[in-house]
């Protein structure tokens, strides 16, 4: 997604995309583990999308 598109987003809606990152981070590590995972760069892009929707929560909380 987007950063434009996550600035434009509310909190609340921010907090369930940020739920739902959160959820496909663990399970893309579980695979990992499992040596499942394919494509080892979704590891990277999925924290990052999870670094980038934490600040702009706390950028609109403050």
């Amino acid at each position: 997604m987007d950063v434009k598109e996550l600035r434009e987003q509310d909190v609340t809606q921010l907090n369930e995309t940020l739920m739902a990152l959160l959820k496909e981070h663990f399970e893309l590590r579980m695979q990992h583990r499992s040596q499942q995972l394919t494509d080892a760069t979704k590891l990277g892009k999925t924290k990052r999308s999870i670094a980038q929707i934490k600040t702009i929560i706390n950028e609109k909380q403050s």
